[in-house]
């Protein structure tokens, strides 16, 4: 039988560390189970497709507004829900920090990923060239169409114009690598190339994935989770 829940296979070698991205059929009741047989609380965050990062040094009394979270505190499982939209998890694991960050087009414009990298560094000392990153399932650049203000936004914020290919015929729409995009901003912090590791299944093509852009509000959500062990 085929897991509903997709894991990298550097991360799964860390002993306290727990991962995974689930398909179209694990919803938040599986996820809660999960989590209740692991003894570990989840974090859920209201996400609003910004680069808002939350530093978490104790749990938290509501549910926060944003759309990244880091922690080092044991016992929590960092939630993200997605529907193409690219979602990303971090380990350093030598300082036993971790992030899970929601990185839709707006954040990742607004260098979402790099405030999680630049915060891993500065609050709790951790290295960018020892941080392991995985991209997990996400919409494909053949698939992303976006227009001029999605261009726009990447390009005022210094990313190459070569993410964006033009689609012949259609004056100001683009097809759009949103991975790649964010791969981008890792390696130019001092992320190894060998540390990131990416599940390349597109969201729009396969049917086991949500996707916003295939079935508008039906689509449902993909929960993306790390923590830390407390066992």
């Amino acid at each position: 039988m085929v897991s509903p829940i997709l894991t990298v296979p550097r991360l799964e070698r860390i002993p306290f560390l727990r991962h995974g991205f689930g398909d179209f059929s694990w919803g938040e009741k599986n996820f809660r189970k999960l989590a209740d047989r692991q003894g570990l609380k989840p974090l859920f965050l209201n996400q609003v497709h910004s680069d808002v990062v939350h530093f978490i040094d104790e749990v938290p009394q509501r549910r926060l507004r944003g759309d990244a979270a880091v922690t080092r505190l044991p016992g929590l499982l960092l939630v993200i829900k997605t529907a193409d939209c690219l979602p990303v998890v971090l380990v350093e694991e030598k300082k036993r920090v971790i992030a899970a960050v929601h990185c839709g087009w707006k954040g990742s414009s607004q260098g979402v990923l790099e405030k999680v990298v630049l915060g891993m560094k500065e609050r709790y000392g951790a290295d960018p060239e020892a941080i392991l990153a995985a991209f997990g399932p996400c919409i494909g650049g053949s698939c992303y169409e976006v227009g001029e203000d999605v261009h726009r936004a990447f390009v005022e914020s210094n990313f190459p114009a070569s993410l964006f290919r033009p689609i012949s015929g259609r004056g100001g729409k683009y097809l759009f690598d949103l991975s790649c995009a964010n791969r981008l901003q890792l390696l130019r912090l001092g992320v190894k190339t060998e540390n990131i590791s990416s599940i390349d299944i597109c969201t729009h093509c396969d049917p086991m994935y949500p996707s916003y852009r295939r079935d508008k509000d039906a689509c449902g959500r993909m929960l993306t989770f790390i923590g830390l062990s407390n066992r």
